[in-house]
């Protein structure tokens, strides 16, 4: 049996929006896991708390990619996250006025941080591994789950 012209090419977009809005919850989820990490640090333990909301922060922007770049691989968004986030941290050494206004904005808070630390890059590093960790292992279990 022959399949239609443009059948395959249908499968795609729908298997591409199927992941996309797969990888949008995720990011959701994320988002509010992170702002979470935040608001009740007090009700963490102290090594959570401290160190949480910027793996969370990097997860999210792995996710991200995952959202913007679908069909791209694991190593791709690992690698462009990681490399986004460590941007971001490195943008906080400049300390322009104009900027500094930006950062004093609840989303420019979140988004560009205030100052830099190095141990920020360790915390990145981690959240963007654990995420691309939690993508290859759930990948992997789909494709289990689909043989059954």
């Amino acid at each position: 049996m022959r399949s239609r012209p443009g059948y395959a090419a249908a499968v795609r977009r729908a298997s591409g929006l199927r992941l996309r809005l797969g990888y949008a919850a995720a990011l959701v989820a994320v988002m509010l896991l992170g702002l979470a990490s935040r608001r009740f640090a007090g009700a963490l333990p102290s090594f959570i708390a401290s160190h949480a909301g910027d793996a969370l922060w990097a997860a999210m922007v792995y996710v991200g990619f995952r959202v913007l770049f679908v069909r791209r691989s694991v190593l791709f968004a690992a690698v462009a996250s990681a490399a986004f986030s460590a941007a971001i941290e490195c943008s906080q050494l400049y300390q322009a006025p104009w900027i500094n206004a930006v950062r004093e904005t609840t989303l420019g808070a979140l988004v560009l941080g205030h100052g830099f630390l190095a141990v920020d890059l360790l915390r990145y590093a981690t959240g963007v591994a654990a995420a691309a960790g939690v993508d290859l292992a759930v990948k992997r279990w789909s494709r289990g789950a689909g043989r059954s």
